[in-house]
């Protein structure tokens, strides 16, 4: 409790110093009053007026990113279904809409580092053949024509504080305009303008990224990986393990290799993975650690399997088992090999079984609920 409240009065001083800034930069870029007078200001009667200015800074960053993040993923599902893309997924921050049965449902789901998703199907043509810049571009697209509509505004006479609300929400619009439409890598991942490029040169990533669209979509529709396409799942020596795309074939080849409880196998596999861990993105590094802690307990190589699990990997995992299914298998194994309690191992199984239905991933859903019914017998 302590260290909760630690937290949140940390995170409460933060917010306030961030929106006392942002509104001391916008007052004197955009109004009269210089930065002295803005810090007199605080220091003297009108102290009520600057603490108001820094909460509407801060309500109005907030309320920015809620707006501009969907915009953004809105201009990915436009632009890629006009290039004749198929709608899959649409997350905006952990809240998912996804087509079930021709109805949209909504699931939970999140992925570390991302305020947002837009998954579609590529068409059924050639590799050569299939278009990927406009899906790539549709998000800057978008904020773009946002910033072209709300500029504007900013030229008339407005309240200062709505004055300040707009230029706020103007230059949040730019920066998520400059952070993925120039190209680089944020946290080892590459961004939209980075990946149009990366695409139109590579034909490997283009490959990657459409095996990873497919056998998305038809996980999420409840297929398994064992009963993909075999010409999916091809393991390559030649990856380019700083590529996260080019990273994701040997991931889908392993998780088939799991489904099919193929256990040496795959275990084979995930170490191979898991030599690379430096050139590879910590999300997946934190992936291919918890698949293979699974596999060594598999082929009851549990002290190594220990290691692995260190208190890093359990705060992953106890932050993603209620919208990962795979984390609710590794769990029970934990359970059943590590802790040698078969009896929690079982009540894991049956809570799992109980809330299958909240998962996004049905096809995973599927395989490990196989899985824990085969480990348990």
């Amino acid at each position: 409790m302590i260290k909760t409240a630690l937290k949140l009065f940390v995170g409460l001083i933060t917010g306030i110093v961030a929106g006392l800034a942002i509104a001391a930069v916008m007052v004197t870029l955009f109004t009269e009053t210089t930065m002295s007078e803005f810090l007199a200001n605080l220091r003297s009667g009108d102290a009520a007026e600057a603490a108001l200015a820094a909460v509407v800074g801060m309500a109005s960053f907030l309320l920015s990113i809620a707006i501009l993040i969907p915009v953004h993923e809105a201009g990915h599902l436009v632009c890629g279904m006009l290039s004749g893309y198929r709608f899959v997924s649409f997350r905006i921050f952990n809240l998912t809409f996804i087509k079930i049965d021709g109805r949209l449902r909504v699931r939970k789901f999140s992925i570390a580092g991302t305020g947002g998703q837009c998954l579609l199907l590529p068409p059924d043509r050639p590799l050569d053949k299939i278009p990927t810049g406009w899906y790539n571009a549709g998000g800057v697209l978008a904020n773009v024509i946002v910033l072209a509509i709300v500029a504007p505004l900013l030229l008339l006479d407005l309240d200062p504080f709505m004055f300040e609300a707009l230029s706020i929400f103007c230059l949040t619009d730019v920066i998520m305009i400059l952070t993925n439409g120039v190209p680089m890598k944020l946290g080892g991942i590459g961004n939209d303008a980075y990946n149009i490029a990366l695409l139109r040169r590579n034909l490997s990533a283009k490959e990657a990224l459409m095996i990873q669209l497919r056998s998305n979509a038809m996980i999420q529709e409840g297929v398994r990986p064992s009963n993909m396409p075999d010409r999916w799942f091809q393991w390559k020596t030649d990856i380019d393990w700083k590529n996260q795309l080019e990273v994701s074939v040997p991931l889908i080849y392993a998780s088939r290799l799991v489904d099919e409880m193929k256990w040496e196998e795959a275990c084979r596999c995930f170490e191979e993975m898991y030599s690379h861990k430096n050139d590879i993105i910590q999300l997946y590094v934190n992936e291919i650690a918890c698949e293979l802690a699974f596999c060594l307990m598999m082929t009851r190589q549990t002290a190594r399997a220990g290691e692995l699990l260190d208190d890093k990997i359990r705060k992953y995992v106890a932050a993603f088992c209620n919208v990962m299914s795979s984390k609710q298998r590794l769990l029970c194994a934990i359970a059943l090999f590590l802790d040698n309690d078969r009896e929690k191992a079982f009540q894991i199984y049956n809570g799992f079984l109980a809330s299958k239905d909240r998962y996004l991933m049905q096809g995973e859903v599927k395989s490990d609920l196989a899985i824990m019914k085969s480990m348990l017998n």
